[in-house]
């Protein structure tokens, strides 16, 4: 069976299944790089993940720019899943050789694989840091959320590799015994003390309230964006208000659309053949009425949601229009629902009586709702807005602003530090942080204070009792210290089952050579 189990690593690591007894040419290096390549293809994938949350930017820049629809982030994320796994199932059968004594000679394919792989993430996060260097911000801002859980994975993988460290240290001649002990030591007292470091809003014996949801375009999970169905699905999910876009049709009626061009969510093409590349304000309200704007939706499944939903709701959807504002201001009205919204063409209009504002409000106020239900978020004519309508309340996306202008509601990314997301509650200020979807993150501002976060999942953060983790510190210091502990005495156990077998197999060569001096 141990020979088998031998020739089955041989061939897997070197493809030799035969006892191979020729030597490569640097093998250490090899595995060495073969170590690099698998920490980068792992850290790849983290970044992958964490970014997973803004997915749908990348799937809509490709959009803009091929005119086709593929979920690109998906394949990005298979390709860096397959790598990952890859990397460090070689590096596993690496260290199985290194373990049993087998030479270390790497297969010329196993090297061309690792450049590509290589190549691979360094073209991936070079992409990265040039069309999405903002996301890093994500990244960085994750480690608040995952740090305590990858300090203890670093523990278990530092004790599980210690053992072969100290075979390697027993073996050693004394000045590579030194190396290798410091650098061990020096690695372990970083893993084991690196919560010290760690700040995380989730450690605290106060727990905030649950933020509210604001429904992203509605809930476009589980129905079209910006449609009639879209925030009656996310009525369904609890939210506060309702975020959505408002747009200026031809005839000037504001209508609902993400957009500036029609191609993506409706079947403009189709409609009107050689229109759809022209903008929204080359559509009257009528023709736009026209278009469908739900089977794209079903088409695309640019949430991977569709098959969730019942086969009477993928009929609903694939019915949807392109709403007015005006019905979305009926259905907030009847269900006490705020609205909050981006006026996309605000800055082509001449003036107030000309803009997107001024419509927008008359067509507010000819719909009854109360003031207070309307989160005025555009910028451009504020003063005005809050002349005409003094009980809409204002909402800014910028700190210094907000603060010159005496205002208390915030609207910003949720990149936005949580420490400062912590003080600004404090001062009563409300913050509404956009756009989260993943659990990891929806727990870490709930951690911080938020107020409220704008959201594609309502659907799934509505039955959150708790955040995902959430510990005082007091139970963190002792999962540390014991994890750190539990470690250390596993460590002395194998430094000192490895200096045991060493003196054994030192006094049994003594042993074989002295009747071979007798002879």
């Amino acid at each position: 069976m141990i020979s088998i189990a031998k020739a089955c690593l041989r061939g897997i690591y070197g493809c030799h299944w035969n006892s191979d007894n020729t030597k490569q040419n640097r093998p250490c290096c090899w595995f060495s790089f073969l170590s690099f390549v698998s920490i980068l293809a792992l850290s790849w994938m983290y970044v992958c993940f964490i970014a997973f949350n803004d997915h749908t930017d990348v799937n809509d820049l490709a959009f803009e720019n091929l005119k086709t629809w593929v979920n690109w982030y998906m394949i990005v994320m298979i390709i860096s899943a397959v790598l990952a796994t890859y990397c460090l199932l070689l590096l596993v059968f690496g260290l199985l050789h290194f373990a049993i004594g087998e030479p270390l000679n790497l297969h010329w394919l196993h090297k061309v694989f690792l450049f590509l792989g290589l190549l691979t993430v360094t073209v991936g996060t070079a992409g990265f840091c040039i069309k999405w260097k903002y996301e890093w911000q994500t990244v960085h801002m994750s480690f608040q959320a995952t740090a305590p859980f990858l300090q203890l994975g670093a523990v278990v993988a530092l004790t599980l590799i210690s053992w072969l460290v100290f075979k390697s240290y027993h073996t050693a001649q004394t000045a590579a015994k030194a190396f290798i002990m410091m650098t061990f030591l020096a690695v372990s007292a970083a893993v084991f003390l690196c919560p010290l470091a760690i700040c995380s809003p989730c450690i605290t014996n106060n727990l905030p309230p649950k933020p509210s949801l604001v429904g992203h375009r509605g809930a476009p999970m589980l129905a079209p964006e910006n449609t009639m169905m879209s925030f009656r699905k996310s009525v369904e999910c609890g939210v506060v208000a309702f975020e959505t876009d408002v747009q200026l049709s031809k005839d000037m009626k504001p209508f609902l659309m993400h957009d500036t061009f029609l191609l993506r969510t409706t079947d403009v093409k189709k409609k009107f053949p050689g229109r759809d590349g022209d903008t929204h304000a080359n559509f009257t309200s009528q023709e736009l009425q026209t278009l469908n704007a739900g089977e794209w939706f079903l088409r695309t499944d640019p949430f991977q949601s569709v098959s969730s939903l019942s086969e009477e709701e993928k009929r609903e959807a694939a019915n949807q229009t392109v709403p007015s504002l005006s019905e979305l201001l009926d259905m907030a009205k009847n269900h006490n629902v705020s609205l909050i919204f981006d006026l996309k063409n605000e800055n082509n209009s001449t003036g107030f009586q000309n803009s997107n504002s001024y419509y927008t409000i008359d067509t507010i106020k000819q719909s009854g709702i109360s003031p207070d239900k309307i989160w005025w978020l555009p910028k451009e004519y504020r003063q005005n807005v809050r002349n005409i309508s003094p009980g809409y309340r204002q909402v800014y996306n910028v700190v210094k602003e907000m603060k010159t202008d005496g205002g208390s509601f915030l609207n910003v990314k949720y990149s936005m530090s949580t420490r400062e997301i912590s003080e600004l509650r404090k001062e009563n200020v409300s913050v509404n942080l956009w756009v989260v979807n993943e659990r990891w993150l929806f727990s870490l501002l709930w951690c911080s204070g938020a107020s409220s976060v704008t959201t594609n999942a309502c659907h799934i953060f509505k039955n959150m009792s708790k955040p995902d983790w959430h510990l005082e510190p007091n139970k963190y210091m002792g999962i540390w210290i014991s994890a750190d502990v539990i470690s250390l005495l596993l460590m002395v156990g194998m430094f000192l089952w490895q200096r045991r077998r060493k003196r054994v197999s030192c006094q049994y060569e003594e042993e074989r050579s002295v009747p071979l001096l007798n002879l």
